[in-house]
């Protein structure tokens, strides 16, 4: 795959936040409230992206829901017993949850959130792509539509790439890997894994800028460093830690740091300061000296997400997630498969 795909246009995210409602303190709780007994009412569980808005996060952990990352969230809706499930996030994480569990009603605070990843990856070209190739083995990351979860041979999210490819790379197996190139070529330099790399990469982590990051680590000696592996391997290499959103969250509670620069989502600062609410969160520099960045460390598509589309998606039962039924078979494999290789880790 070469270098000339395109990056796919995105909202900025803070002309999203600019068109969200303005609530008071006593309007945000209210709502909170109703959002709460609908939820109660229909049976309804919450599921929730650590890259969601804080009040979200919140309303998840206090019904019984879960605030997690993607392969938690997917884990955690396939066993809840309810019957709806409201998936916080961007699109594919409400295909997934479809896939694992036909037999629910999955909706979503709106359907428009979807993902550059995604987006970067389209079905057809990436069933063009494995043709090309078909003595490889296919491995797909989360982030990816339904439709590609069903042409690949595997399914995969950051916390557990390093340790699935090394165990095809310990078969010998060739992979063919999609969308994201910086994981990609993170995964193949960690793991001496023969890949093939798609060309995809996150609005949100293509952004940051080791030249800023070490600049600003100068001003911050004490702080360790935080990296999601979807970043560029020039800011990986600054990293104290390179991890997935949970391992991210885990290293802020198990480092002595009393600092830490944070390359991923900044949404994500609200389960740390609630998991280490001693400790001092910086984001980490994107887009460079002078330039506009799209998302300023914040995903455009989780932004939204807010109190409001969620009451009403609660209100008309809309936003719900379809996948077809053949899509969902197939995809159920390559997906099904990532959870049983996570639960033999354990």
């Amino acid at each position: 795959m070469n270098d000339s795909m395109t990056q796919p246009f995105a909202p900025v995210t803070a002309d999203i936040q600019a068109q969200l409602p303005a609530f008071s303190s006593a309007e945000r709780e209210h709502m909170k409230t109703r959002i709460k007994q609908f939820l109660k009412r229909e049976n309804a569980v919450l599921v929730a992206h650590y890259y969601t808005h804080e009040d979200l996060q919140e309303i998840a952990e206090d019904t019984g829901g879960k605030v997690a990352d993607s392969l938690e969230m997917a884990r955690f809706g396939h066993a809840h017993p309810a019957t709806t499930l409201i998936v916080a996030g961007v699109k594919f994480m409400g295909e997934t949850a479809k896939i694992l569990s036909p037999e629910k009603r999955v909706l979503m605070p709106t359907l428009e959130a979807t993902c550059s990843l995604d987006l970067s990856c389209p079905a057809e070209q990436f069933n063009h792509f494995c043709d090309a190739h078909p003595e490889h083995v296919s491995v797909v990351y989360a982030n990816t539509s339904a439709a590609v979860k069903a042409r690949a041979d595997w399914v995969v999210t950051s916390s557990i790439a390093v340790k699935l490819i090394s165990h095809l790379s310990d078969q010998n197996q060739p992979i063919l890997w999609a969308p994201d190139r910086h994981l990609g070529r993170y995964l193949e330099r960690v793991t001496g894994a023969d890949m093939l790399l798609w060309q995809g990469d996150c609005v949100v982590h293509n952004e940051f800028r080791a030249k800023d990051l070490r600049a600003f680590k100068e001003q911050h000696p004490e702080a360790a460093v935080l990296v999601h592996p979807e970043s560029p391997e020039s800011v990986i290499e600054l990293a104290d830690v390179v991890g997935s959103t949970s391992q991210l969250i885990e290293a802020c509670q198990r480092l002595p740091n009393a600092s830490f620069i944070v390359a991923t989502d900044n949404r994500i600062f609200y389960k740390m300061k609630q998991m280490a609410p001693t400790k001092i969160f910086y984001e980490a520099p994107t887009a460079g000296e002078g330039a506009t960045c799209r998302s300023c460390a914040h995903c455009p598509w989780m932004a939204m997400n807010d109190l409001h589309s969620l009451m009403h998606t609660l209100q008309t039962g809309g936003n719900e997630i379809h996948v077809d039924e053949d899509i969902r078979i197939a995809a159920n494999r390559s997906t099904k498969r990532m959870l049983d290789f996570a639960a033999s880790l354990k």
